[in-house]
């Protein structure tokens, strides 16, 4: 595990997946990342790369052959991810494309993940290099998971997502016995810009959203105000999930989405894929704010 801090807050990265796990008040000592609780869910917040949620029979293709992934791809869980430079205030880790990876992903690439302390701001960057002599395709996000209630003598209840913007955005619905995204959608929002939390909203699975406006989410609480804030320009696509029995709610910013139901399971023709040239580079950073009434 490694660890960095600067006068706010201090951030501990697994090894394995660089997977972010704490982030936590110098001053009070107060977490804000859930505990990853396996007999409910255990993780922190995987690294999404190159998918983001199911195939389709956990497969697709490309150039006539046909490759398996597994949900949100291969970075969550890698041994193979290493640290690849560390300063004061950033942690830089690095997959580059081995044999395994190839064998389930046919491209070359070189993938960094930084995290970044600025103030009481973590910054979370992506990097994709494609190393390969063809045109790569790729999805990347993020998956944090942030406890709920963060505080003593809340509930879970006590919990809103507030939205930058009024919103009417609508959930696109998640066939649960295969994860793929069905043609079914479900109003949220009606003209307001936040979603109350309770533990049976999440029952359906994850709120999938294609289009909304706000590129920043808050986790407030009714008590004591702002905590979080997510902020994801640049991702057009968004998750909110738990486990309904879970005291965390994950803020997914995405580039890239599930297969739906229809898809023909064609890498290049995936619904929100990227494509990067050969010996080109990508990028694309979301941070998490937690807010200064919470460190002093």
């Amino acid at each position: 595990m490694f660890s960095i801090q600067n006068y706010k807050l201090k951030i501990a990265v697994q090894d394995i997946g660089a997977e972010l796990c704490k982030i936590t008040s110098v001053k009070h000592n107060t977490d804000f990342m859930w505990h990853a609780d396996p007999n409910v869910w255990g993780s922190f917040a995987p690294n999404l790369f190159p998918i983001i949620g199911a195939l389709k029979n956990d497969s697709y293709t490309f150039e006539g052959k046909t490759y398996t992934l597994p949900k949100h791809g291969f970075v969550r869980h890698n041994k193979a991810i290493t640290l690849h430079k560390q300063t004061k205030n950033s942690l830089i880790f690095k997959l580059t494309s081995n044999t395994d990876t190839l064998n389930h992903y046919p491209f070359k690439f070189e993938f960094y993940i930084s995290y970044t302390l600025n103030n009481n701001v973590l910054e979370v960057n992506h990097t994709i290099k494609n190393t390969d002599d063809k045109t790569m395709y790729f999805s990347v996000g993020g998956h944090p998971a942030f406890k709920c209630p963060v505080f003593e003598n809340e509930n879970y209840e006590d919990y809103v997502l507030e939205f930058e913007n009024e919103e009417n955005s609508k959930r696109h619905l998640i066939n649960m016995e295969n994860g793929l995204i069905s043609s079914k959608t479900e109003e949220v929002f009606n003209n307001s810009n936040k979603i109350p939390l309770t533990h049976n909203l999440f029952n359906a699975d994850a709120l999938v959203f294609k289009d909304t406006k706000s590129r920043k989410i808050t986790l407030k609480s009714t008590k004591k105000g702002d905590v979080i804030t997510v902020h994801f320009k640049g991702f057009p696509y968004l998750g909110i999930w738990a486990k309904p029995n879970g005291n965390f709610v994950c803020i997914e910013p995405w580039l890239g989405i599930a297969d739906s139901e229809t898809t023909n399971q064609k890498l290049e023709d995936k619904a929100g894929v990227l494509s990067l040239a050969s010996n080109k580079t990508f990028e694309a950073a979301y941070s998490i704010e937690i807010h200064n009434a919470h460190l002093v």
